[in-house]
């Protein structure tokens, strides 16, 4: 049974040829995919698999415009002062393994320009985001680096809390939100041009980096608060704080992230699986590759949590919710296939982009709306941030 709807719309069937004609007609953006943690390791993603949720078939068949890449850096990388070797080498791998190796079909992206280009030419935006400020080393001349390289979004944190912010994930608050010099992180992040991401940070972070951004600011992959209590998803308050000031919530399809069943199981899963975690992050501090397979075990010992899979019905009540709180300016979509466990029936796998089309013309979501939440707010908030640091740039200058 699908959610309550929103005021002003009248739920109706729908043909497969209207289905295919607005899912053709939106440029679908995804904002967060960790399918670069197995590229990075080998895996083609121009072939078809059955182990991950992404490979460049499936891509063409969801009638993907646009995808953000992860560069994810495991907190683990901090040891050593590894995390910009290993920001590199993912950053490397979107655009060796993926777009370079796939030049037919993937066109690097670094502007809104960039993507348009690629739909003209119905090729795939590849774009890339860090998962982790830590990748910066707490150095501003590496995050400049880092948008060179054509790094376009940073999120502010993983799920630990680094020298200048906090993690939600983290029981530690250091700083109190930002540091002041996370507070001129996110200034250069202005001033560069580089979207500020909250999906990962504590919510004093968020109130921090609010204030503090001079352009609006996305979750790249979090969902509603309200509805399912994980953590990292976000209150209504900051759902309208957000999106007063021309942010947009893209939303996390993690099964626990959209349903309160499977939020409670994972949590009481993640309590009893903490201090083998915390034991084992210590044995393996310098082997990433041995801690995850060692965190592969310690999960199946423990045994998983009850499996309560999430629906197409959840990822249409969390974007109501948002259109309800925000408007439907204020909402995208940031899967987060191939870093999460579990996603709904329906929409498990990047093939499956139509159905939620489908799900949402059945709510009474126009052709229109349903291309500003598949990819024209995520393209309004970046021309954003690109005028920003035009300004800002223009501003020194002078």
């Amino acid at each position: 049974m699908l959610a309550a709807q929103a005021p002003g719309r009248h739920r109706h069937t729908v043909t497969d040829a209207e289905v295919k004609r607005v899912h053709a007609s939106a440029i679908l953006i995804d904002t967060h995919n960790d399918v670069t943690s197995a590229t990075v390791a080998g895996l083609d993603i121009g072939k078809p698999n059955t182990d991950h949720m992404t490979d460049l078939p499936r891509m063409k068949a969801g009638g993907m415009g646009a995808q953000f890449f992860a560069v994810y850096v495991a907190a683990s990388y901090v040891n050593g002062n590894r995390s910009a070797n290993r920001t590199l080498q993912m950053i490397d791998t979107v655009r060796h393994d993926i777009v370079e190796k796939y030049p037919r079909d993937f066109l690097l992206a670094t502007t809104v320009a960039d993507i348009r280009r690629a739909h003209r030419q119905h090729k795939i935006a590849a774009l890339l985001g860090i998962e982790g400020g830590h990748a910066i080393e707490d150095s501003l001349r590496l995050l400049r680096r880092y948008y060179d390289e054509g790094v376009r979004y940073m999120t502010l944190t993983h799920a630990n809390s680094n020298h200048w912010a906090d993690s939600s994930g983290d029981d530690n608050k250091p700083n109190n939100g930002l540091s002041p010099f996370g507070k001129e992180v996110v200034r250069e992040m202005n001033r560069l041009g580089m979207i500020v991401d909250i999906s990962h940070v504590s919510d004093k972070t968020f109130w921090d980096a609010l204030e503090t951004s001079q352009a609006p600011i996305f979750a790249s992959h979090s969902s509603c608060r309200a509805i399912a209590p994980a953590p990292r998803n976000m209150t209504d308050e900051m759902i309208r704080a957000l999106a007063k000031k021309g942010g947009v919530v893209q939303i996390n399809l993690s099964c626990d992230f959209l349903n309160a069943g499977a939020a409670k199981a994972e949590a009481d899963f993640e309590a009893r699986l903490r201090p083998i975690r915390d034991e084992l992050m210590a044995k393996y501090a310098n082997n990433p590759d041995g801690l995850r397979t060692a965190m592969r075990e310690a999960r199946t010992r423990v045994g998983a949590p009850p499996e309560q899979r999430a629906t197409l019905a959840d990822v249409v009540r969390h974007i109501n919710h948002v259109v309800e709180l925000a408007g439907v300016d204020a909402v995208g979509l940031g899967s987060d296939f191939d870093g999460i466990s579990c996603a709904p029936e329906g929409l498990d796998s990047v093939d499956k982009w139509p159905n939620l089309t489908r799900a949402l013309l059945e709510e009474g979501y126009t052709a229109a709306d349903i291309r500003k939440i598949y990819g024209e707010n995520t393209l309004r908030l970046m021309a954003a941030v690109e005028r920003t640091a035009q300004q800002l740039r223009s501003t020194e200058t002078r």
